[in-house]
């Protein structure tokens, strides 16, 4: 049964599933429609500005900034400043148009070099993996850091248009030409860009201390293998190999962990309240807060935790702990003694990181564990307790399996990383020449745990999706009120306030399609940052570790090129993530964008006064809202799509894993489904406003 188990839970998690399963769980965060959706109302209000900038021209010099404007070329005419608005705009989207196709074809050649790198690693001679294993990890960050010069040369362009625009309503508002509620709306807009553009310089310092944090878990990792393995009882070396795989595990969870927070889609004002709370910590003389990037570190090691947990658990059957079982005669000392080392190691390793609840909440599972390690050591070497002693050992053991599994689903929340994951390649090839994988019961229970994620992982990022489609609209709706309301005005009609407020909109607008960029730039950050971790960290420490010995059997070696495997698994995985973005966007930028900018160009270098200009006018409208429709039509398919593949993956691990498991006592079941419960519920409202 659990060799079944084992092998069906492999084929459910093979390199094509986990990169589908990706693609599904940050569809929320880097869903493509997000990149399109501003682009047609940002071209249409640059094609309105054109028009506006054909009426009364005036001068928004009256009171110029002391050392001169950065931006705004032409302060005298506010006629200018528009075109000049819709002129590096222009560029901005053929520029996008452009990069883009060229990072879909340079992220196109990603799974090749992949290939290349796993069939290094599987051969048996390591001379080859050193001199050959280095040359194709270098392609993929040759790609990466290539596909990050244009993702960033996009994202500059934008965010000069959205300085002009910024610069222009600053001057406007120095002008003084308009005044009372519309004055502090055009403040608070403002406001809110400079925010914006800190929280992106701070996204550029988080980047830097994922390196870091990376860097330190692979050198962590290694040196757990080593005491693991060094303390590992005799005859635990498949259960030795099962703990390791938690150690791989974490290193997953921490890169996935890491790519999603440079993408995550919360607002960048931080709550009264937490900021509040930061204070206070300071005030207390605690100096170190945690942040993102600190608490994912934490939450990566809740697979750990979890193995560990495990460990302790294996030795009750049913009621009763077999104390036989948990004591090493040949050593002398009770068999827990290895999950007591190793709790003892990750709540050591926690010290380090800031204060927080992710850090209270895995020391107070390591104590747990600990201190039953140490009430089983009390009576292990005359193999036997008292009922009620036992009984209350039982129920602490149930207890520490209930909050690590909790742990575990939190970390699968926050990280993003997959429920079901499957063995490293050698781990794997290792593992199978042992017949027995596990306890049955124990292989079991984990796979309905692992299935109960699963569900709860995929429905959460189901109701994200659908939240996100939901603000897309939303955002889309306030975005096309202006549009409809300049068309409806005649050209004598058009007041200063009114363009005002255009500009406030193609501001956000473009805000929009800038943030997207900027994850784009971060993305490829990431790439290149775990290759050159893998080169500089993982290869290094792989050529230094001596020759193969016989025993054990999955040695230091074979744990490094599982770390390898992993490192480059993620890299491609993420660039076949932006693979996905790009080729749609080249799609659809071909299909209804190019023609509109085509069309914006033509409009700024025509006569105003000619009825061909109002011709062109009229149809760049018309070819924006069409262009619009398209793509919101491609939105709700694409919605549809995201359901269908999530109901399709959820059905085939019910069918393929749940199907040949043995039925579960109800009490098991309820316990699992609230351990997943508490950890998938909704992230606390009060983070951010």
């Amino acid at each position: 049964m659990d060799s079944q188990i084992a092998k069906i839970s492999q084929s459910l998690t093979t390199a094509e599933q986990m990169r589908n399963q990706t693609k599904l769980i940050m569809q929320p965060y880097a869903n493509w429609e997000r990149y399109l959706t501003p682009a047609p109302l940002s071209i249409a209000i640059m094609g309105e500005l054109v028009f506006i900038s054909s009426q009364t021209d005036f001068s928004i010099n009256k009171n110029p900034p002391k050392d001169g404007y950065q931006y705004i070329k032409y302060p005298e005419s506010f006629r200018a400043c528009l075109m000049q608005v819709c002129n590096s705009g222009w560029w901005a989207f053929n520029e996008a148009h452009k990069n883009m196709d060229q990072i879909r074809l340079h992220t196109l050649t990603v799974p090749d070099y992949m290939k290349s790198a796993v069939n290094i690693l599987f051969q048996g001679d390591d001379e080859v993996v050193k001199a050959l294993l280095p040359h194709q990890l270098e392609n993929i960050r040759v790609i990466a850091d290539e596909c990050f010069t244009l993702a960033s040369a996009t994202e500059q362009k934008f965010s000069e248009v959205i300085n002009i625009i910024q610069e222009l309503l600053e001057a406007c508002v120095n002008a003084e030409h308009f005044y009372g509620e519309d004055l502090e709306e055009i403040k608070k807009k403002l406001e809110e860009n400079k925010m914006r553009k800190e929280s992106s310089e701070e996204a550029l310092k988080h980047s830097e201390k994922a390196v870091k944090a990376l860097k330190e878990q692979l050198n962590e990792a290694h040196e757990s293998y080593k005491s693991a393995m060094d303390s590992l009882p005799s005859g635990w070396e498949m259960i030795g190999m099962d703990f390791v795989s938690g150690l791989t595990e974490c290193t997953t969870n921490l890169i996935t962990g890491l790519a999603s927070t440079l993408i995550n889609p919360v607002s960048v004002i931080p709550n009264v309240s937490k900021v509040i709370t930061q204070i206070i910590s300071h005030a207390k003389g605690q100096n170190k807060t945690s942040d993102g990037i600190d608490e994912i570190n934490i939450y990566s090691k809740s697979a750990e935790i979890l193995k560990c947990a495990e460990l302790i658990q294996q030795f009750v059957q049913e009621e009763n702990i077999q104390w036989t079982n948990l004591y090493d005669q040949k050593n002398k000392c009770p068999k827990s003694k290895f999950a007591l080392e190793q709790l003892k190691r990750i709540s050591d390793s926690l010290e380090k990181s800031p204060q927080c609840e992710a850090k209270n909440r895995a020391q107070t599972i390591c104590e747990q564990g600990i201190n039953i390690c140490n009430e089983l050591a009390k009576y292990a070497p005359d193999r036997k307790c008292e009922e009620a002693k036992t009984k209350e050992l039982i129920e602490e053991i149930r207890k520490l399996i209930e909050s690590a599994r909790a742990f575990d689903s939190k970390s699968k929340a926050v990280t993003g990383s997959p429920a079901l994951v499957s063995k490293p390649p050698m781990m794997n090839k290792e593992g199978s020449k042992y017949e027995m994988q596990t306890a049955s019961q124990r292989a079991a229970d984990n796979a309905r745990f692992r299935i109960e994620q699963s569900r709860a992982q995929l429905d959460k990022t189901r109701v994200m999706h659908e939240k996100s489609v939901e603000n897309m609209e939303k955002n889309q709706k306030e975005l096309t009120e202006i549009l409809i309301t300049m068309r409806n005005c005649e050209a004598k009609e058009i007041d200063f306030n009114t363009t005002i407020k255009m500009l406030v909109k193609g501001m956000d607008a473009m805000g929009r399609v800038k943030e997207q960029w900027e994850k784009m730039v971060h993305f490829f950050q990431m790439v290149s940052n775990i290759v050159n971790i893998s080169l500089t960290v993982s290869l290094k420490r792989f050529v230094s570790i001596p020759e193969c010995t016989p025993s054990p059997s999955y040695n230091g070696k074979l744990f490094v090129k599982d770390q390898l495997y992993n490192q480059a698994f993620q890299a491609t995985n993420i660039a076949n993530l932006v693979h996905m973005i790009s080729a749609t966007y080249t799609e659809v930028s071909e299909k209804h964008l190019m023609d509109r900018i085509s069309s914006l160009g033509k409009l700024m270098v025509m006569d105003k006064e000619k009825p061909e200009f109002r011709q062109e006018r009229l149809q760049l409208q018309y070819g924006c809202d069409a262009a619009q429709k398209d793509i919101l039509h491609l939105v709700q398919n694409n919605k549809a799509e995201f359901e269908r593949k999530t109901d399709s993956r959820l059905e085939k691990i019910d069918k393929e894993l749940l199907a040949i498991l043995p039925s579960a006592a109800p009490e098991e079941m309820k316990r699992i489904q609230a351990a997943v419960k508490s950890g998938f519920t909704e992230e606390e409202e009060g983070d951010y406003i």
